[in-house]
């Protein structure tokens, strides 16, 4: 009877020969889809960046932090094409300065970007303490100067080429202006804030550009003590203008329209900074000394998606490499400035741009 049942329950050898196969395939087959659904997940990893721009302030009336997130979008739609989607998500800071660095370090914590973009003087110091407490978060700073950290990029531009530029032509059209009286001219600077780059590079080389019309000019420097007050703008340029400024640089986020209006009623003229400006008011904005940040915002972009972005690195650009210009070819420009003051203006960007003036910060 035992002999029986053993016989019954015994499996035939070719039966358990097969399902030993089976097993033995099932485990092998389990590896390697897990092996398979890492691999794609690496994969994906490297072909699918995601990129954050972090504007300090709003996009809003802002047309540099605008030009920086085209930037980089325009270079994340390029590189899709060639290497899956790459994925752009902006984020606006806030005008309080005071918050930046606990939403950087928010965006660094989440661990969602493999690259922080951003342009302002200030973010290299704030990205330098977040990247202390995040060491794999990287960045790509623009307007701004960091070398010898090894997550960190930044790309400044010659502020004081543009600065230059900005004071020559101001100080062109204030002299043209006087009509030969015996006066010296009398400029102003509007800022929305001091800062190190403003009070050490731009005020001085505004300042140098105009006593090289006029070696006894003058330059009014006002801050309105925020980058959004439009009144404060008008309140400061009005009286600047009281005083004699017949001609105004105007560096203060939203509060250039205040400036711009307030020069527009007293007949004073603007210089505009970074963009160009002299759409916002024909005949009132008489130069136009711009960065080209949209450029600059894609071609770092790239680079860094091509694996060719030299972290740790701070460069610097200016006319000579067309990171930094003036504009002379918009009508406005032609229209509302005189051929005599055009042609000196043109002459100085020469200089500049083929290396015969040098303008070293």
């Amino acid at each position: 009877m035992k002999c029986h049942d053993r016989k019954h329950r015994r499996m035939p050898r070719r039966v358990v020969v097969f399902l030993l196969l089976v097993w033995i395939g099932g485990i092998k087959g389990f590896a390697l889809g897990s092996a398979d659904k890492s691999q794609k997940g690496s994969g994906d990893r490297e072909r699918h960046p995601s990129i954050a721009v972090f504007i300090p302030g709003v996009m809003s009336g802002s047309p540099i932090y605008e030009m920086l997130a085209e930037g980089v979008k325009q270079a994340a739609a390029e590189k899709s094409n060639a290497q899956g989607q790459v994925t752009v998500t902006v984020i606006e800071g806030g005008f309080n300065q005071a918050e930046w660095e606990g939403r950087i370090t928010a965006l660094a914590a989440s661990a969602r970007y493999d690259l922080i973009v951003s342009s302002n003087p200030s973010l290299p110091a704030i990205a330098a303490s977040v990247s202390a407490k995040f060491p794999k978060q990287r960045f790509l700073l623009l307007d701004g100067a960091l070398a010898g950290k090894p997550q960190i990029y930044t790309l400044r531009y010659k502020q004081r080429e543009q600065a230059y530029m900005a004071g020559h032509i101001a100080a062109l059209v204030a002299e043209e202006a006087l009509q030969g009286e015996n006066k010296a001219v009398r400029l102003g600077l509007v800022a929305g804030q001091e800062y190190p780059a403003m009070n050490e590079v731009i005020l001085p080389a505004y300042r140098e550009g105009a006593q090289q019309v006029d070696p006894k000019g003058t330059v009014d420097f006002r801050v309105v003590g925020n980058w959004f007050d439009a009144g404060k703008g008008a309140e400061l340029a009005a009286d600047m203008i009281r005083g004699g400024a017949t001609v105004i640089l105007s560096i203060a986020g939203g509060a250039n329209e205040g400036v711009v209006q307030a020069a527009f009623e007293a007949g004073a003229k603007v210089v505009w900074f970074d963009t160009n400006g002299y759409g916002v008011r024909p005949g009132t904005v008489v130069g136009s000394a711009v960065v080209y940040q949209d450029k600059a915002a894609y071609e770092q972009t790239i680079r860094f998606l091509e694996g060719r972005l030299p972290f740790g690195k701070a460069e610097q650009l200016g006319v000579a490499e067309g990171y930094v210009d003036f504009i002379e070819a918009d009508p406005d420009y032609q229209a509302s400035v005189s051929a005599p003051v055009r042609e000196k203006q043109r002459i100085l960007i020469e200089q500049i741009r083929s290396g015969v003036l040098r303008l070293e910060e």
